[in-house]
């Protein structure tokens, strides 16, 4: 990989991760710094929706930050092509500098659900557009640019829908709804596996997430989440987001989940027993402390079901979190504020598994 030069090394503790194996330290991936004053960062364009979809900009930008971070240990450098939230099942995007959006639609429950997405819709070819700029820039193996991370349908739907409408039309039109929510899910699919199909001919990382929350496995998974489920009663969970979700399970064989706040935990134990979930990653609300070692029973609950835990967290906690939880089943994600500071904390890793 050209901008990671111990990436073999890498490859081989994230494989033994995957096996639930340590080799010579836990995996984390450290970021910090570098070379930042070699050029200036791209100028962002002055329209929200060329931001997000100009897939020049968006070149210039991953190649800025690429060349600009140091990748250390686990670290896979990559970028966050955030346009994948266009991929809306027939939706219209409102563009923001700080993120995309949904204009919402009202639907006609006698109708069959307007919720479908095809791979000759427009924003799926301007996603596609956006897509191989960085997969052109990305070469065979330079860097990750890893799979679409689309947005799961019961996500979009309550988006689009407006969440109170969202919620009482589970109540109201469960048939209806979990039909829209299923279709829309396989939609979604279908458009993935079309674009890694056109990825994987001429990208090596075309798998894996990318940017946000990147992670590398030795065999591809997909991830997915359930913000919407922090308002759903486990019944209503089982019902509506599990289906979908059991989808992606057959489809792929492995998932990595992204569960979002103190208020979707009720839904962790029954996550938990799916065998094809393979990694958790949690995101603390604002109101509660960021992750660290404030959330141990959460980790310790999730590696004793055999998962991976994927903790972003400051550099400070890296060594109390190593000697309160299994390394052969965590991934750390963090920053440092120089190389040196990010080669000491790798090289300080090992010994604090080793003597706990």
């Amino acid at each position: 990989m050209k901008y990671k030069n111990d990436w073999s090394d890498a490859q081989k503790r994230l494989t033994a991760l995957w096996h639930g194996e340590m080799l010579d330290r836990p995996c984390l991936a450290v970021r910090a710094p570098h070379n930042c004053q070699a050029s200036e960062l791209p100028p962002v364009p002055k329209s929200a929706e060329a931001r997000w979809l100009d897939p020049e900009y968006l070149a210039d930008a991953a190649r800025y930050q690429i060349t600009h971070t140091w990748w250390g240990g686990e670290a896979i450098p990559s970028y966050l092509l955030q346009a994948t939230w266009v991929l809306c099942l027939g939706g219209t995007p409102v563009f923001t500098p700080e993120t995309i959006w949904y204009e919402k639609r009202k639907i006609d429950f006698g109708e069959t659900s307007p919720f479908r997405i095809k791979s000759d819709d427009y924003w799926v070819q301007r996603y596609m557009e956006a897509l191989f700029a960085l997969a052109n820039l990305a070469g065979k193996n330079d860097f990750l640019v890893g799979s679409p991370g689309t947005l799961p349908a019961n996500d979009l739907l309550s988006m689009q829908m407006g969440t109170e409408n969202f919620l009482l039309a589970l109540l109201d039109e469960p048939a209806w709804m979990a039909k829209a929510l299923l279709d829309g899910a396989k939609d979604l699919i279908n458009i993935r596996i079309h674009l890694q199909n056109s990825l994987r001919s001429q990208h090596e990382f075309w798998y894996g997430n990318a940017g946000w929350m990147p992670f590398w496995a030795p065999e591809p998974y997909v991830s997915s989440q359930s913000d919407v489920s922090c308002m759903l009663s486990p019944e209503l969970f089982d019902h509506f987001v599990l289906p979908e979700i059991d989808l992606y399970g057959q489809i792929y064989g492995a998932l990595w989940y992204h569960l979002d706040g103190h208020d979707a935990v009720q839904h962790l134990p029954r996550l938990l027993s799916l065998p094809y979930l393979r990694v958790v990653q949690y995101v603390p609300t604002p109101s509660e402390p960021p992750n660290g070692i404030q959330h141990l029973e959460l980790y310790k609950a999730i590696q004793a079901a055999g998962k991976i835990v994927h903790i972003d967290a400051p550099w400070q906690q890296v060594e109390p979190l190593l000697l309160a939880l299994d390394p052969a089943r965590l991934f750390i994600q963090t920053h440092c504020d120089s190389i040196e500071a990010g080669e000491w904390l790798l090289q300080q890793s090992a010994d604090w598994a080793r003597h706990k």
